[in-house]
């Protein structure tokens, strides 16, 4: 995962009402970070014909294709000079599929920022295939826009906790969730669930829950105590639960103002692109979600 020193915040524009409050939120984002805001539009140069229209060609279908684009682009840098209107904007119009272009543009983004559905998409999804795929493999954070944030609400972040695998992925995330509760000078609810299912089914109803709970807290303690030290203005509240981790996180997120998630899961789907509790929030949360990377996974297709 890489989070570009100075790199710009990239907002993915298609014409849809969802990108355009993805845009006014990365706006709003990038005034925070006191950077430049990079509005692209990707178009997918393609050979289809419509029918009724055999003499028009490819070439006419590639200009229409991208006049349609700098429109798009226009409406977008208008709706983020209604939220930021002394920003600095970059606007292109890039030719490949969306998914693609995107994954290009985190390479050297600060952060990539998505709507929840595109034009193309079908309607009665709850996420759409472009924002999916980019939050499995880029390179930089993927923030998707959803729901409605809570103007001071917390930052939750969700963690695996202790020294188990994933470590690195916490840290990750933490370290996004940190520097974003600190840039907006709010709480940060970390939670962690700890789970029965890992352990052996005939030891569970000998189990001390108490005392695992204990185990539990103690562990993440240790290990927020080094980001504590890094952002002592934050303000750092810890929550363990049994279980249920989407559950708890999409609770949480309808007071806050950013939900973070690590791209991977754990356990049997440790191996996951993108993990059962990071889809489910992306699906489900009430305010904008940033999946974040493990600092040392290099990005599909990188060395």
């Amino acid at each position: 995962m890489t989070n570009e020193p100075g790199g710009a915040v990239v907002a993915g524009v298609d014409g849809s009402g969802t990108a355009l409050d993805a845009t006014r939120w990365a706006a709003a984002e990038a005034v925070r970070r006191d950077t430049r805001l990079r509005l692209v539009a990707a178009v997918g140069w393609t050979t289809f014909r419509p029918p009724g229209l055999p003499a028009l060609g490819q070439e006419y279908q590639r200009q229409a294709g991208a006049r349609a684009a700098e429109e798009h682009l226009e409406a977008a840098a208008g709706a983020a000079r209604e939220v930021a209107p002394g920003l600095e904007i970059e606007r292109e119009v890039r030719g490949g599929e969306p998914q693609v272009v995107l994954r290009a543009e985190a390479e050297r983004a600060a952060l990539l920022v998505l709507g929840t559905r595109g034009r193309g998409g079908f309607t009665g999804l709850l996420l759409g295939s472009v924002a999916l795929a980019v939050a499995r493999h880029a390179a930089c954070p993927v923030a998707v826009v959803r729901g409605t944030p809570a103007p001071d609400g917390p930052v939750v972040v969700g963690v695996n906790g202790g020294d188990e695998p994933g470590g690195s992925e916490d840290d990750a995330a933490l370290g996004v969730a940190f520097e974003e509760a600190a840039r907006r000078s709010v709480p940060l609810v970390v939670v962690h669930a700890w789970s029965e299912a890992v352990l052996d089914p005939f030891l569970v109803p000998l189990l001390d829950r108490s005392a695992v709970q204990a185990e539990q807290e103690k562990a993440l303690e240790g290990r927020l105590a080094g980001w504590s030290g890094k952002y002592p203005g934050v303000d750092v509240r810890a929550v363990i639960v049994v279980d249920g981790a989407a559950r708890e996180l999409v609770a949480r997120s309808a007071g806050a103002g950013l939900l973070v998630v690590g791209s991977r899961g754990r356990g049997p789907i440790a191996g996951a692109l993108l993990g059962s509790v990071s889809q489910a929030v992306l699906h489900h949360a009430a305010c904008p979600v940033v999946v974040v990377r493990p600092e040392a996974e290099p990005a599909e297709g990188r060395p």
